[in-house]
């Protein structure tokens, strides 16, 4: 990580308030920006110019590296015909689509492991 990103860090388990690590907006607002891009089968130049942002800014944006100004994301909404409301829809399904499940290794019987065993995290879409 030498190129001074910011990244969730993954903390030993759920906090306080018993959720666990949350992934960082501008990681799923990237993602959204890029799947719908794609779906409309454009490239990021063409998106990028008709946003009047420029293309290595849009790339990092959809990236997750740069986290763009509401003013940009909504340029670059209105590039790819989406409203905001769809943009949020968006964020919204990728949140609660995900299951996060964590399991607690053990040895034999269901004991736990000497040192405390290995947490083994499991994704469901």
């Amino acid at each position: 990580m030498g190129e001074g990103v910011l990244r969730a860090v993954p903390g030993p388990g759920p906090g306080r308030d018993g959720r666990t690590d949350e992934p960082l907006m501008r990681d799923l607002v990237g993602a959204a920006l890029r799947r719908a891009r794609l779906r409309q089968g454009r490239t990021l130049r063409d998106v990028a110019d008709q946003a009047q942002v420029s293309l290595p800014y849009l790339s990092e944006i959809e990236r997750g590296r740069k986290e763009p100004s509401s003013e940009v994301l909504a340029a670059v909404c209105r590039a790819l015909g989406l409203q905001l409301v769809d943009l949020v829809g968006a964020l919204h399904v990728d949140l609660t689509s995900t299951t996060t499940v964590s399991v607690r290794a053990t040895a034999k019987w269901g004991q736990p492991r000497r040192g405390g065993g290995a947490v083994l995290t499991l994704l469901a879409a």
